[in-house]
């Protein structure tokens, strides 16, 4: 029976094409536009995470601010203690860092300079183009060593091979740098830019290049099992009570990655439900159309009845062919949706993410108001009486 009353749907869909097509219209717009909506959502939360991500999502950065209360505490050996009282943490990287001059003969840029340790290049997944990144003993022996960044070293030695000369680094006078590698090209994260920044060691940076003792900032690489976010918690819960919230601000790309995914998520999700007050629209054409329908095939539903067809199968012939007509619209929806978003995804130069659980909304929603708008024809066709419905012209 079931079988009959799809194939007795086509046939009434194909007896009247331009009606059909028109009652399709508002939902194949509703379901397609609730498709693309979300799965550009998705689409650009991805993509935020994506390029979030360069900066690494299993790290955070803490940037003392130096007063009374953090005097001895934000050293060097910080880290070691962090270490001891906050679980999941890798390791932490001191770091110093400021804005100078870099030259090559009569090549000169701006660059920042990093004092880092040995570790830096493994830690951040910054790859080694040429050379080999400075080792512990460099950084021990305050060593005049220098790591190029991408950008640096094609400005200051376009010809290539950087690694092996001298370079002057200079703040108030210049001081002779052996370069020893030059740097991959990576993209920048939030912390500033990889390719035009020159890297040193630590202690040299820290005696040789400008006398501090302060750490500019600290990188907390958090185990790739744990959750950052929890971890952030714990390193600000025992901050807070070693020196209190104003003496360090804390940065963790994990809580950025976090926060887009509400606000992207909820804007997607309220765009989603006006789209969808177009399938509503749909649902009140299939109706309307549904009734014209139960009207014209009056004397069809009086004969039927007169053969013995119960009011159940007449309900069920009428409902079956409003479920198909949303069926069809909502497979069409998913289409067009599908197609919008690749589109635009292409425009703006996002990756597409199909969101395949709009798919199951759109069509399930689809579904629902096929059900829903088709009850009330259906149930108008089978209470009609059958010797009204034969004498009805």
């Amino acid at each position: 029976m079931f079988i009959e009353n799809i194939k007795l749907s086509f046939s009434a869909m194909r007896g009247n094409k331009l009606r059909t097509v028109l009652s399709l219209l508002g939902i194949i717009i509703g379901v397609g536009s609730v498709v693309a909506i979300l799965t550009l959502g998705q689409s650009a939360t991805e993509s935020i995470t994506e390029s979030i991500s360069m900066g690494g999502l299993n790290s955070v950065t803490i940037y003392p601010m130096p007063n009374q209360k953090t005097s001895g505490v934000f050293t060097e050996d910080f880290g070691d203690t962090l270490m001891r009282n906050v679980d999941d943490i890798d390791a932490v990287l001191p770091q110093v860092s400021s804005n100078a001059y870099v030259r090559n003969g009569q090549d000169r840029m701006s660059v920042t300079v990093n004092g880092v340790l040995s570790s830096f290049a493994d830690i951040q997944k910054y790859e080694v183009d040429d050379g080999e990144f400075f080792g512990s003993l460099d950084n021990i022996n305050r060593r005049q060593v220098v790591v190029l960044g991408a950008d640096v070293a094609e400005e200051l030695f376009p010809y290539g091979d950087a690694v092996g000369q001298y370079v002057s680094l200079f703040r108030n006078q210049a001081k002779s740098y052996l370069v020893v590698a030059v740097m991959k090209n990576k993209d920048a994260s939030f912390s500033g830019s990889y390719d035009s920044g020159v890297y040193i060691p630590y202690n040299t940076y820290q005696q040789r290049f400008r006398r501090t003792t302060t750490v500019g900032s600290y990188v907390v690489a958090v185990n790739e099992n744990a959750d950052t976010l929890t971890v952030s918690d714990r390193i600000t819960e025992y901050l807070d009570d070693l020196v209190g919230s104003d003496a360090y601000n804390l940065f963790s790309p994990a809580t950025l990655v976090e926060m887009s995914k509400q606000i992207t998520g909820t804007f997607s999700s309220f765009l989603a439900a006006i789209a969808a007050i177009s399938l509503l629209v749909g649902g009140i054409g299939i109706m309307n159309i549904m009734l014209v329908s139960v009207a014209e095939r009056t004397r069809e539903i009086g004969v039927r009845k007169a053969l013995g067809a119960s009011p159940s199968t007449i309900r069920g012939q009428f409902l079956t062919e409003a479920i198909t007509l949303t069926l069809i619209g909502g497979l069409l929806g998913i289409g067009l949706g599908a197609a919008i978003s690749f589109g635009l995804t292409n425009l703006v130069g996002w990756a597409l993410h199909l969101s395949y659980s709009s798919f199951v909304f759109a069509m399930g929603f689809s579904m629902c108001v096929g059900v829903f708008f088709g009850w009330y024809p259906a149930m108008k066709a089978s209470k009609l009486d059958p010797i009204e419905a034969l004498n009805y012209e």
